[in-house]
């Protein structure tokens, strides 16, 4: 995608180095991090520098490099397998960040020269999670008719992934073919990725949109003014449950109540087929101050971080519920679309 008409990924890698878009300044501020360690990395997965399901695993995969670079030659294994489970406890729910860590070490394990399968398997991860997204938006573009207004909750955008994203592919795909689209923004509380990350993205695509209250949805979903949701995915067990930004499942359980589409859009690197249903899935929680804290632009330009909740209150913050398969119209893939 491009920003200020230059073309950027979302995380790449350049020598030992691995650069990412930093996403808690946008949309205020746009800047590229570079991290010169796996365990910078790891933070900038922790602390939601970079976040998003393709973009973790991405991120994952070269950290899993950086790690092999980093690993001295007396313990190297021993010390690529500490890294290991130190990227995997950055994120929990995510499972393609699963998968990147897992497929980087096996291809380097059986391999006679470890560091260099290493560094090509994870370029590779983070190439076929671009690709994949990009025949998401395809498969997903036939779905959508001219005139359709479209529901989607969080970010599944480009930021989300390496390229092109999923949930915002096929709208993307929609807009190129010239279809006449409008998209409603859930805010995605508590981080607001969608006011922040989508409603960017669809502002430099020149896409016609309006951000909503998490709320909202219902109601215009009752006005008839939804004509189907796209929403993304972290972790799709074997049963066909889908675990993804807090909030999708009221979204899904009223999609159904009015009848209207339900799509989750996810590469086959999402699926967990050890994970037999949705219950198996570990929710992540996180800081209670990303609920009782957000973060602005001031009239003046600054960016500041205020309290926006009673002075002395606690607050849960789970990061991702578990929409069951029966809610879901269907899973669009690279490969095509999965019907539930």
């Amino acid at each position: 995608m491009k920003v200020n008409g230059k073309n950027h990924r979302t995380v790449w890698m350049e020598g030992s180095s691995v650069f990412l878009i930093e996403q808690n300044l946008l949309p205020f501020k746009f800047e590229i991090f570079e991290s010169k360690s796996y365990k910078q990395t790891c933070e900038a997965i922790k602390n939601m520098l970079v976040r998003g399901a393709g973009a973790i695993g991405s991120a994952a995969g070269f950290a899993m490099t950086q790690a092999f670079l980093e690993a001295p030659e007396k313990g190297f294994w021993e010390s690529v397998e500490k890294a290991k489970k130190e990227i995997e406890a950055t994120r929990p729910t995510a499972q393609n960040l699963f998968y990147a860590t897992e497929r980087v070490f096996l291809k380097a394990k059986i391999s006679n020269d470890p560091v260099e399968s290493a560094i090509h398997t994870a370029q590779s991860i983070a190439d076929k999670d671009a690709e994949d997204s990009r025949k998401i938006g395809e498969h997903g573009n036939n779905l959508i008719e001219s005139g359709f207004r479209i529901l989607t909750h969080c970010n599944a955008g480009w930021l989300a992934f390496t390229d092109f994203g999923t949930a915002l592919s096929p709208i993307y795909m929609a807009h190129k073919s010239k279809k006449n689209i409008f998209v409603y923004v859930d805010e995605t509380r508590p981080r607001s990725q969608g006011a922040r990350l989508t409603a960017w993205e669809l502002k430099n695509e020149g896409i016609p949109h309006a951000v909503i209250p998490d709320n909202a949805a219902a109601h215009l979903m009752q006005q008839g003014k939804i004509d189907m949701v796209i929403v993304g995915a972290d972790r799709i067990a074997a049963n066909g449950d889908v675990a993804n930004k807090i909030g999708t499942l009221e979204k899904a359980i009223c999609a159904k109540e009015f009848g209207i589409p339900f799509y989750v859009a996810a590469p086959t690197s999402t699926f967990d087929p050890v994970c037999k249903t949705g219950k198996e899935i570990p929710i992540e929680e996180r800081n209670p101050e990303e609920v009782l804290y957000q973060t602005g632009l001031t009239e003046d330009g600054k960016v500041e971080r205020v309290l926006v909740c009673s002075p002395g209150s606690d607050a849960f913050n789970p990061a991702f519920d578990v929409t069951p398969a029966k809610f879901i119209t269907g899973i669009i893939t690279e490969k095509g679309i999965i019907s539930s």
